[in-house]
C-alpha cells in the first residue's frame, strides 16, 4: 500500500474559491477525530501493504491540537505496518503556524509541512477570503523552515487583478526563502462557490485563461532558473524534495482515504466517503462504513493512466500501456497522439510520450483527446 490520506473537514472561514468539503464550526471536532480513528480500525483489513506516506489534508488540518494528532497517529501505528521512514505531511494555514504550534508539530511524527500561502499580497488574500494576512504568510514560512527541512508552499496564479509583475514577486519571495517545494495552481471558478457568484454579479472580474497561461509560463521559467524540477504540472521540487504522497497518486499506487469525503483506491476499486460530517460520524459510530464504491473497467483504468501520467515529467510509457492494457490500446494511443506531435504539443521519445513546454498548459485537453471513449475504436 502506498499511503493513508486523512481529511480534516474544518476551516476558520470559507475561501471564496473553494469547493472542498469542510465546516466552519468546530463543535464536532472531537467527535470527528474519534470517528476518524474508528474508521482507521474498521478498514485495517482492506490493506496489508506497508504504509509509506501519511497525508493530512482538508479543510485545515493545522486546526488539530497536538493531542488530537497524536490520537490519530497512535491509532494508525497500532493497526498498520508503517515504514521506518515515512513521509508524513500536514497541510497548514499561515495564521495557525505560530512558533508554539510549529514547535509542537516538530515534536510530532509530522516531517513535512504544506503551507497554504496562495499570495503575499493583501488584495489577493482579501479577494480569496483567506484567514491570514501577508505578514503572517511570510513569517509562517520563516518559522517553518527553521524547524522543518521539508516544507512546501502553495501559491495561486491567474487571480483577477494580479499582474505579471505581482505574480513574479510572489515567486521571488518564496524562492528567496529557500523553500524546497512549490505547488502552484491556476485559480479556477468552481460551481456554487462565492467566487462564481461574485463574478456573475460583476463584483469580481472574470478569470482569464490568457493571464493564467502567461503566469504559468513565468512560473516555468523562474523555477527552472532556480533549480526546481517541474515533475508534475503544478508541482516543482528541488532534488530529493518531490512529494512522495502525490507522486504515488500519479503512479497509480493504492491509498486509503479516511474521513468525510475522502477517496480511496486499490488498483481496481475506487471508493469515497459521504461528504457530510454528521452522517459520517453517526455511520462510523454504528460501525458502518459510509462509502460508495465503483469498480473500474479496463477502459476507465486506461483513461486514468493517461490523465495522471501525462501530467508528470515521466510521461506515458508505451510499453507499460501494452503490458497493462494490450497492443490495441498502444496502437490507439499512438494514433491519437500523432496530431499533437505534429502540433509540437507532444513529443515521442523512444518508449515515452511527453508534453512539450508548449503543450503543458493545454495538458488536460490533450489528455482528453487521448482517452478511449468507445471500445469500438480499438476493435
Amino acid at each position: 500500500m502506498s499511503g493513508i490520506y486523512i481529511h480534516i473537514p474544518f476551516c476558520k472561514q470559507a475561501c471564496h474559491y473553494c469547493d472542498f468539503h469542510f465546516s466552519t464550526t468546530l463543535k464536532k471536532k472531537k467527535q470527528l477525530v474519534d470517528a476518524i480513528c474508528k474508521e482507521i480500525v474498521l478498514r485495517k483489513e482492506e490493506h496489508n501493504e506497508k504504509i509509506q506516506t501519511i497525508y493530512f489534508g482538508g479543510g485545515t488540518p493545522s486546526l488539530l491540537t497536538a493531542e488530537e494528532l497524536q490520537q490519530i497517529f497512535t491509532t494508525i501505528y497500532a493497526n498498520y505496518t508503517v515504514s521506518e521512514d515515512p513521509e508524513i505531511t500536514l497541510e497548514a494555514n499561515p495564521d495557525d503556524l505560530s512558533e508554539k504550534k510549529i514547535n509542537e508539530l516538530s515534536k510530532s511524527p509530522v516531517n513535512r509541512l504544506s503551507i497554504g500561502v496562495q499570495s503575499f499580497y493583501e488584495e489577493d488574500l482579501k479577494l480569496m477570503n483567506r484567514a491570514h494576512n501577508a505578514t503572517e504568510a511570510l513569517e509562517s514560512i520563516k518559522n517553518a523552515i527553521s524547524r522543518f527541512d521539508n516544507v512546501s508552499v502553495d501559491l495561486i496564479y491567474g487571480i483577477p487583478g494580479m499582474t505579471k509583475d505581482r505574480w513574479l514577486k510572489n515567486l521571488e519571495t518564496v524562492i528567496s526563502l529557500n523553500v524546497p517545494h512549490l505547488s502552484c495552481y491556476a485559480l479556477t471558478v468552481e460551481p456554487k462557490t462565492a467566487l462564481e457568484s461574485f463574478i456573475k454579479r460583476g463584483i469580481v472580474a472574470p478569470v482569464e485563461d490568457e493571464v493564467a497561461q502567461e503566469h504559468y509560463e513565468t512560473l516555468l521559467s523562474e523555477t527552472e532558473k532556480y533549480g526546481y524540477d517541474n515533475y508534475e504540472f503544478s508541482n516543482f521540487g528541488k532534488e530529493g524534495y518531490y512529494s512522495q504522497n502525490n507522486t504515488a497518486y500519479w503512479e497509480g499506487k493504492s491509498y486509503l482515504g479516511i474521513g468525510p469525503s475522502a477517496h480511496s483506491y486499490n488498483g481496481d476499486i475506487r471508493s469515497w466517503n459521504v461528504n457530510n460530517n454528521t452522517k459520517y460520524i453517526k455511520s462510523i459510530e454504528m460501525e458502518e462504513l459510509p462509502l460508495e464504491r465503483e469498480t473500474l473497467s479496463k477502459k476507465d483504468k486506461y483513461n486514468e493512466y493517461i490523465m495522471t501520467r501525462l501530467r508528470t515529467k515521466w510521461g506515458v510509457s508505451l510499453q507499460e500501456v501494452k503490458n497493462k492494457f494490450g497492443e490495441t490500446y498502444r496502437k490507439y494511443l499512438l494514433q491519437q497522439a500523432q496530431q499533437h506531435v505534429k502540433d509540437q504539443l507532444l513529443i515521442l521519445e523512444k518508449d515515452r510520450i511527453h508534453l512539450t513546454k508548449k503543450g503543458k498548459f493545454l495538458g488536460d485537453g490533450i489528455a482528453s483527446n487521448l482517452f478511449l471513449l468507445n471500445l469500438e475504436a480499438i476493435n
